[in-house]
């Protein structure tokens, strides 16, 4: 691939002594972090713990090179770790060999997916995944992952389910057969990380491994029913490459799809939010391919999705870290670690990893955001609610497809409504104004001057019939009716027929129709339709009369049309 096609980024050329210093600090506190995340995160995702290591090698130095991102530290990442397990989890069993083929299959396709998005320029795609969608599927993912970790806070065994009620039925059933000694760890740990966390500087993940990897070593837990990592395998992840096969990319290629544009679209929304305060810019489509020339070759190295993380991006910046360097840092000490320091995890319980991926996601239960959403528009707390409960109840892996789903079927509802408004004169003002909101405004009776405030189209020209017919039967003694068109912004055939039926309709019962503000794309239309040939001149004329039968000259029209008649068909 061309330089052109990837489009190398230039921020490695910048670098002077003290940025070097600043990023070789900034990327040992971000392996401190990474370790035992990826080894957490990585037992999440149904892998062995090791898997979260092999995913912090390659796809960091890879996505360092071609990254736009100055600060992005990806790696492996909750979200995406349950969308693996529950992926995978229905075809093979976790931990298995076909299970891990699976993974690296699954890998290999969301990278090149993402790298073909990447490359065809569609980074734009985002932007049809509405922000209440996302925060409510992500808050509803973070209570799966923690109430999934709960089996292992208790020390029991429980079927794997992807919905809350499933999963809370299964813990009544089991939980008699909780062993005390995980359970006190886990409390243990969940109150020392939330303790840690209080004071700056201290990575507290990274001492809780340490600490709980000496007290079950010492006390010899793991005789007494605690669960460990036990051995975890040493030396570089083996070149292999995923098996492809027709069957496993139709099973897998939907989750696949799910994984590559939730994964880019959380990295992008950090990126952008670490670039907007250090001012520099985020190119979405180069972000594509380097998320995705990170999964489909690390794919290969045994490593399993990754994406971008908010929390260690955050330590990323605020550590000092300058450029992608960083990244590099943590990639040679991870692998440093694979290669001579895998012994050290023999004795980590798996209540430690779980405990760190509880303190980790329960931030992404974002209810202050819904309440918000909810104080705006009522619409998005809606969608928000609707997402959240789908992936709750029907299951994570459906959660942001279906409240997609549910939110363009309310938009194509809302699109049926139409805002037309009748208008009076609002003499304290000196304009017209909706007589719903402003009743004293003053109004004639044999005048009817109404506003749309919708494009008009098909969905919605059966609603602009009733309406106008509904203005005027509340109105009988109307001879003119005025549509003030300034709001609308488009208008299809239907629409321009439904117009032209009505004013054919009023006809017979002296009614007559005049239009104002009607925008210059809007009138082309109309133009278009013979409305010319068709009224022109019996509107003109009817104009002509009204204004005379009112007892006004041009300039006083005002008082009774919200503007100048510029438009007269």
């Amino acid at each position: 691939m061309s330089n052109k096609i990837l489009h190398f980024p230039n921020q490695f050329t910048n670098l002077n002594r003290n940025n070097v210093q600043n990023d070789v600090l900034a990327g040992f506190t971000i392996f401190i972090m990474l370790v035992p995340q990826g080894m957490a995160y990585a037992m999440l995702a149904g892998l062995p713990p090791v898997m979260g290591l092999y995913a912090s090698i390659i796809p960091l130095f890879l996505y360092a090179w071609f990254a736009s991102s100055k600060h992005l530290s990806i790696g492996p990442v909750a979200t995406t770790s349950l969308l693996v397990f529950t992926g995978v989890s229905v075809y093979a069993e976790p931990n298995s060999a076909s299970y891990l083929s699976l993974v690296l299959t699954l890998t290999l396709l969301v990278g090149g997916i993402q790298l073909v998005f990447g490359l065809l320029k569609v980074g734009f795609i985002v932007k049809f995944i509405p922000h209440s969608v996302l925060n409510g599927y992500t808050s509803a993912a973070a209570i799966v992952i923690g109430m999934s970790q709960f089996k292992h806070l208790l020390g029991i065994e429980v079927p794997n389910h992807l919905q809350i009620h499933l999963l809370l039925i299964e813990l009544v059933k089991h939980v008699q057969e909780l062993n005390p000694y995980t359970f006190l760890i886990a409390i243990g740990s969940i109150l020392l990380l939330l303790g840690l966390k209080r004071i700056k500087g201290i990575p507290g993940a990274f001492v809780l491994v340490i600490v709980s990897i000496v007290f079950v070593s010492f006390f010899h837990l793991d005789d007494k029913g605690v669960d460990i990592v036990g051995d975890v395998p040493n030396g570089l992840p083996s070149f292999d490459l995923p098996s492809l096969t027709f069957e496993t990319v139709r099973m897998l290629w939907p989750m696949a799809l799910t994984i590559a544009i939730i994964s880019f679209m959380e990295s992008l929304a950090i990126s952008k939010a670490i670039a907007r305060k250090a001012k520099y810019k985020i190119y979405p489509n180069q972000e594509l391919k380097a998320l995705g020339l990170a999964n489909l070759i690390g794919a290969c190295f045994h490593s399993y999705p990754v994406s971008g993380s908010f929390s260690r991006t955050a330590v990323n910046k605020e550590s000092g870290g300058k450029s992608q360097l960083t990244s590099i840092v943590t990639g040679v000490l991870v692998l440093m670690t694979i290669l001579f320091f895998t012994s050290f995890f023999y004795y980590l319980p798996y209540a430690v990893l779980a405990a760190i991926i509880i303190v980790s996601v329960y931030k992404l239960v974002d209810l202050t955001e819904v309440k918000h959403l909810f104080q705006v528009n009522p619409f998005e707390g809606w969608t928000w609610v609707t997402t959240f409960t789908i992936t709750l109840i029907v299951g994570i892996q459906w959660g942001i497809l279906l409240g997609t789903i549910f939110t363009l079927i309310l938009i194509l509802m809302r699109s049926t409504h139409l805002n037309i408004v009748e208008l009076g004169y609002l003499e304290s003002k000196k304009a017209f104004r909706n007589v719903s909101r402003y009743p004293e405004a003053n109004t004639l009776e044999d005048v009817l001057l109404v506003r749309i405030d919708s494009s008009l189209h098909f969905a919605n020209s059966s609603v602009l019939d009733e309406k106008i017919k509904e203005f005027l039967r509340r109105k009988p003694d109307a001879k003119w009716v005025l549509i003030d068109m300034s709001g609308v912004n488009d208008i299809d055939t239907i629409s321009v027929d439904t117009l032209g039926e009505l004013i054919e309709y009023y006809q017979e019962e002296k009614i007559t129709f005049l239009f104002v503000n009607m925008k210059g794309s809007v009138r082309d239309k109309v133009n278009k339709a013979a409305w010319g040939s068709n009224y022109k001149e019996s509107i003109n004329l009817s104009l002509e009369k009204m204004l005379k039968e009112k007892g006004f000259n041009y300039k006083d029209t005002r008082k009774y049309i919200p503007d100048v008649l510029d438009y007269q068909i």
